[in-house]
């Protein structure tokens, strides 16, 4: 997307998904820096679909110039929403990502995963809200590895499981809103070895929105493990 000599530059924002932070795209943010891409990593707050979309929209709309959101896993959701309420959102990149239509909760989405097995390795906790507690989930750390991030060594899936942010059961079972991939170009890294959103749900979502796909040999948290691959789709 070239840009003119009185625009601002595109900047990249990068949206982490469920159980993790911005952290998670270290590798990702070091060769996009390393490229001259301006990049913002949001710190995605886990809280529900309308919830978050409209906290990235905020981030969005507060950007000078173009936006590329990208979205991981969770985050595809979320970008896939916010986008429609922000202007300066360009395109979508969706990495080993939900990309929901209207009206879909991702907890159906990913239960009708015949490769996903995420949905058997989370544990629910309760947290106060203003009226009493709701719930929100994690994954059990010792099966962090097995069903999230097979392709890392042993002490990266240790610490994914040790230090992963707990999601609420908003964000699997609240509706998606009108999402931004019907009105605005998309591009997909699939993972192949994806068993937590799942390969086969990922690839078909990315079939649906039009995306340019990417398949790359990897887990769920491709972004990781293979970050040259998804700095150079980005």
């Amino acid at each position: 997307m070239s840009q003119g000599p009185t625009t601002s530059p595109l900047t990249v924002v990068l949206v982490h998904g469920a159980f993790a932070d911005s952290s998670s795209w270290a590798g990702v943010i070091e060769r996009l820096h390393a490229s001259g891409v301006q990049v913002v990593a949001v710190a995605n707050p886990l809280r529900g679909i309308s919830n978050d979309s409209a906290y990235v929209a905020s981030v969005f709309d507060q950007i000078p110039g173009p936006v590329l959101a990208v979205g991981h896993s969770y985050g595809g959701a979320v970008i896939s929403n916010a986008a429609t309420k922000a202007k300066n959102v360009m395109g979508l990149v969706f990495v080993a990502a939900f990309a929901p239509d209207e009206g879909e909760k991702l907890i159906e989405v990913a239960g009708a995963s015949k490769d996903a097995v995420l949905g058997a390795v989370l544990v629910p906790h309760q947290y106060p809200t203003g009226s009493g507690t709701a719930t929100e989930f994690t994954i059990d750390a010792a099966k962090a590895r097995e069903a999230f991030a097979a392709d890392v060594s042993d002490a990266q899936a240790a610490l994914i499981g040790t230090i992963q942010r707990p999601v609420s059961e908003l964000a699997f079972g609240e509706p998606s809103g009108p999402p931004a991939w019907k009105s605005l170009p998309s591009w997909a890294v699939v993972a192949t070895e994806d068993k937590a959103a799942g390969t086969d749900v990922v690839r078909a979502h990315a079939e649906r929105a039009g995306a340019v796909i990417t398949e790359v040999d990897g887990s769920h948290v491709i972004m990781i493990s293979r970050p040259q691959v998804v700095a150079e789709v980005i």
